[in-house]
């Protein structure tokens, strides 16, 4: 563990004062196994956490692959995916997507295919687990993988997109970020962060086949990221990288388009410089949202309505260093855990169960590059 200065966060007190406060809502084994992806050519972390008191601890190197950008499990949790933004794979010129099977805490390679374009930063799985769809934010591609006990088949439908947006320094062309289906499995969405849409597609599970379907449009400019649903089954929100906006959507299901509901701006008031929206996390109730907030680095905490999403802000508060990747709460969910890439650091915040309070001030674990973080 790295004990860092007070400025650097770390754990105080009040922090510890928080955790004790905060109530398991969720029977997670003492030590479990965590997977980090890692943006070197290193590859897949391992760390082994500890819930009672929030600290990780590095077991190694689970898998080397390049670049990894994005993880995540098969429903069973016997299959980890892996999304790799290089440039160049097998010869072609574009990212890789990697299958591996999850044994006794460890990874063990079973497949890898070509994306559809350079820069492959996120992978996504249906919910039978069928289903991969892989986005490429360099060569602005999508595709989709039929799974077979672990293992990807080459890819079944791809799509290059063409839509660019008014920010010339990144939106010169279209840039797929982030892959999501419907709570029904019916719908897939690809976020294209260069176009200002996210497209709609209906979705053939058996068969890994997208049909178009339209798409919704955010405001020009803004850059949408990912998409989350919420456990409610009807909203969704969206988060719009360049403005640092989140969108709460209304989801319908009997043609899987979106319509809007409330806006958030998670900047402070009079702030200027540099920002980029990054992710979510919603509590398994649906009682609480965070989103998390680049280049000026901060979470933000909201309270949501579990019947219809609403959102209601609480706070701002720290992120543990620069530029939050992803972040994930715990099973128990008393601890929030931050990857923040250009710190090299795992950041680990108690958070109280009751009231969805972060602490301010937390630990934190050296990690290279880290862009993923995925409880095992």
């Amino acid at each position: 563990m790295d004990k860092l200065s007070r400025r650097d966060f770390l754990m105080t007190a009040s922090a510890a004062t928080l955790a004790a406060a905060a109530s398991p809502s969720f029977a997670a084994p003492a030590r479990q196994r965590v997977f980090v992806a890692s943006g070197t050519p290193t590859g897949i972390l391992a760390y082994d956490w500890d819930s009672a008191k929030g600290e990780l601890s590095p077991a190694g190197v689970a898998a080397k692959i390049d670049t990894v950008d994005w993880i995540t499990f098969s429903p069973g949790r016997e299959y980890l995916y892996a999304a790799c933004e290089v440039d160049s794979f097998n010869g072609k010129p574009t990212g890789e997507v990697a299958s591996f099977s999850v044994k006794s805490g460890a990874l063990h390679p079973l497949s890898t295919q070509n994306s559809a374009a350079k820069g492959t930063c996120h992978v996504g799985l249906d919910h039978t687990g069928r289903v991969l769809l892989s986005a490429d934010y360099g060569g602005g591609g999508a595709a989709s993988f039929l799974v077979t006990d672990g293992k990807l088949s080459s890819a079944v439908w791809t799509e290059h997109y063409t839509a660019h947006g008014p920010n010339k320094d990144r939106q010169e062309s279209a840039h797929a970020h982030f892959c999501s289906f419907s709570p029904d499995n019916r719908f897939a969405y690809i976020n294209d962060l260069g176009g200002d849409m996210i497209h709609i597609y209906r979705l053939d599970a058996d068969n890994a086949h997208l049909v178009a379907a339209g798409a919704y449009h955010g405001q020009p400019g803004s850059g949408p990221r990912t998409l989350h649903f919420h456990p409610n089954g009807h909203t969704a929100y969206c988060m719009y990288e360049l403005v640092s906006v989140v969108e709460v959507l209304e989801w319908n299901k009997a043609d899987g388009s979106f319509s809007l509901q409330a806006r958030f701006h998670l900047l402070p008031e009079g702030y200027h410089g540099p920002t980029r929206g990054c992710d979510t996390v919603i509590t398994r109730d649906g009682r609480f949202v965070y989103f998390a907030n680049r280049d000026n680095n901060f979470l933000y905490s909201f309270k949501a309505d579990p019947k219809t999403g609403a959102l209601t802000p609480m706070k701002r508060s720290n992120c543990g260093g620069k530029i939050p990747r992803n972040f994930t709460l715990d099973p128990t969910e008393r601890w929030m855990l931050v990857a923040n890439q250009d710190s090299n650091l795992l950041s680990v915040f108690a958070r109280n169960t009751e009231t969805g309070e972060l602490a301010n001030e937390g630990k934190s674990f050296a990690a290279a590059t880290p862009m993923c973080i995925l409880f095992l």
